[in-house]
């Protein structure tokens, strides 16, 4: 059934529990496991099924999807938020790799790059995820590496691959090629006309099973020796990052040319940090801190808390307006002031996610028409400081494409066979792990980085991770995310948790760039002020908008620039919505699908149950029990 009874002009859905979905709502009680990727979920399952708690599965469920590469692999980056249910807190584990030695603003603008390259072994950060698995794994999981780590074995030693990868990799080929260690994994039918794998073929990865069982084999040293468990994933951390896996990865790496040394590796860790929370109408909202994007959902839930929004009607077109306008106001202070907390300058964060300051934000939405001209704001005042920035603030203005170009992103990768360009930007890669348990245990993660087409480094079977890409080379741009060594980009990654009345209550990621906490925003939004469960939520159409800054694209400033009063719709938005929007100065684009592959967990006190939402967008999936 399609979503057309959403979109009438006035239409408030107070309740949506009646309404069909695609995919049925998933219902456990005692866990739930979903991720992109059927596969994966199933090693989430399995893990559960072994009495692993939802941090086990979390790491099984992250390990498969590495090993299956179209939307990450294990040379990439790992963001998650944990619900802690001994300390009854919510804790953030930033396993986002840094800046290699070398990797300077004046050495991309000597190779004639105005931002770092979006592929090859130049666009790579240090590698996050191995890292990452283990620090969550030790500190928070009750299984050994060996055991979460069994079924993406399995998998390096061969699995069925799936169309969307076999077919991707298929149409990259020729820069595929261009990578020694990448060709000798992807193309197992080197010469032939088809080069990739067919769907379903057995996809077998040697060098990492190789690499996998080198981790597990020094877990089991550790243990053999009576290391405490703690110590034996050490071990295995050890190995990855500053022994012989790290040789081999650093060798391949500078080999392609990549700047990765073996001190990069040893000095990088991943970092327990306090996540950002915000309160939106009684319910507490967490993000990852401003290395991410995260924020940007906080400051539009700030901004928008001044808005009667149950009231305007679900996708009314006064609702979608303000919504694009809160988005918009907020994800300008996002392409300006986001950047490492660990490294000079500090950015402005307790003002940006000030109620006061969103409320002097939500004071500049016209209803009238499209803001096309709205910059970042000035959220010093609002922790008592003067803005260090205000000359270039003024000097750098707010330029932006107005050519009039439509963009219709898409979900799954799958469906089609070429993609333009500016799409494949707007949402390549990524994909998110969402897992509870009866104990309390809640683990939201969105995970990215070396998708293909990866550049892999050496005998690893590591793919390198993409990430240098979100780093500006022009302080004039964003003076907080100025590429240097050792220092995290700003990235897209952001994985929510929320609670309420202190416990658990929805817990959500999607993958999509800078689209995440577009879609996210607004899952929240259809559960909290429309009554929707979380399967019609993350169903339910939702908007895009192309004002901002591209953080994934090309090197040239052009392939960046917002793109003001662009707006995806679905395309099942009524004409009378349609005229509104253009009226307000809206260049209109459409798709059958435009919520976002989400992923989420509601918590159902009431009954003590757990409530799964996997979007019908991809090949988001999910299993409870």
């Amino acid at each position: 059934m399609k979503y057309i009874c959403l979109f009438f002009l006035g239409l408030i859905a107070t309740s949506l529990y009646g309404q069909q979905t695609q995919k049925p709502v998933l219902h456990g009680r005692n866990w739930m496991a979903i991720t992109g990727k059927p596969l994966a979920a199933t090693a989430g399952a399995i893990t559960f099924q072994k009495g692993g708690n939802a941090v086990d599965a979390a790491c099984a469920m992250l390990a498969a999807t590495c090993t299956m590469w179209d939307t990450l692999s294990w040379g990439g980056e790992t963001q998650v938020l944990i619900y802690n249910p001994k300390t009854k807190k919510v804790i953030a584990i930033n396993a986002m790799g840094f800046a290699p030695t070398g990797a300077t603003a004046d050495f991309f603008k000597n190779k004639g790059y105005n931002f770092p390259p979006e592929y090859g072994p130049l666009a790579a950060t240090t590698p996050g995820t191995p890292g990452g698995l283990i620090y969550m794994l030790a500190n928070y999981g009750t299984m050994s590496l060996e055991e979460v780590l069994a079924p993406a074995i399995q998998m390096a030693g061969g699995y069925p691959i799936e169309a969307q990868a076999a077919n991707y990799i298929e149409r990259q080929k020729d820069l595929i090629k261009e990578w020694p260690y990448s060709k000798k994994v992807f193309l197992t039918h080197s010469g032939e006309k088809r080069e990739a794998p067919e769907a379903g073929e057995i996809f077998v990865q040697n060098d990492l099973l190789k690499t996998l069982n080198k981790m597990v084999e020094a877990e089991r040293n550790a243990l053999k020796k009576g290391k405490s468990r703690k110590d034996a994933l050490m071990a295995a951390y050890d190995r990855f990052y500053k022994g012989d896996i790290a040789e081999e990865f650093v060798r391949g790496c500078q080999e392609q040319g990549g700047l990765i040394t073996m001190q990069d590796l040893a000095k990088w860790k991943p970092v327990e940090e306090a996540p950002l929370m915000v309160n939106y109408k009684g319910i507490d909202v967490y993000k990852l801190q401003q290395w991410t994007q995260g924020p940007v959902m906080l400051q539009a839930l700030n901004i928008l808390e001044n808005f009667d929004l149950k009231s305007m009607g679900f996708n009314s077109p006064k609702y979608i307006h303000t919504i694009y306008q809160a988005m918009n106001l907020a994800f300008a202070d996002r392409d300006f002031y986001y950047g490492d907390p660990y490294k000079k300058p500090e950015e402005p964060i307790k003002g940006l996610l000030s109620k006061e300051y969103a409320k002097q934000r939500a004071s500049l939405i016209r209803y009238d028409k499209n803001d096309a001209t709205i910059g970042p704001g000035n959220p010093y005042p609002f922790q008592g400081l003067s803005n260090p920035y205000i000359n270039l603030l003024k000097n750098r203005g707010y330029e932006m494409d107005t050519t009039k170009r439509n963009f219709a992103p898409k979900h799954d990768m799958g469906n089609h066979s070429i993609k333009e360009a500016y799409e494949d930007r707007l949402w390549r890669g990524t994909t998110s792990v969402e897992a509870a348990d009866k104990e309390g245990w809640v683990v939201s993660i969105t995970p990215s980085g070396g998708w293909l087409p990866a550049c892999i480094a050496g005998n690893t079977g590591i793919g390198m991770s993409q990430r240098m890409q979100s780093f500006v080379l022009d302080s004039a741009i964003n003076p907080f995310n100025v590429v240097e060594p050792g220092k995290r980009p700003r990235v897209t990654l952001s994985p929510s948790l929320a609670l309420k009345d202190g416990k658990p209550f929805l817990s959500s990621a999607v993958q999509g760039g800078d689209t995440q906490d577009q879609n996210l925003l607004q899952f929240f939004l259809n559960v909290v002020e429309f009554g929707m469960n979380v399967q019609q939520a993350s169903e339910a159409p939702n908007i895009n908008s192309n004002q901002l800054w591209l953080s994934l694209g090309g090197t040239k400033t052009s392939d960046r620039k917002p793109k003001p009063g662009q707006l995806l719709l679905n395309s099942n938005t009524p004409e009378a919505v349609r005229k509104e929007m253009k009226k307000m100065g809206y260049t209109l684009s459409f798709a059958e699908r435009t919520s976002g592959p989400i992923n989420a967990i509601y918590f159902d006190w009431k009954h003590g149950s757990l409530w799964g939402g996997s979007s019908n967008h991809g090949e988001d999936y999910g299993i409870g029990w």
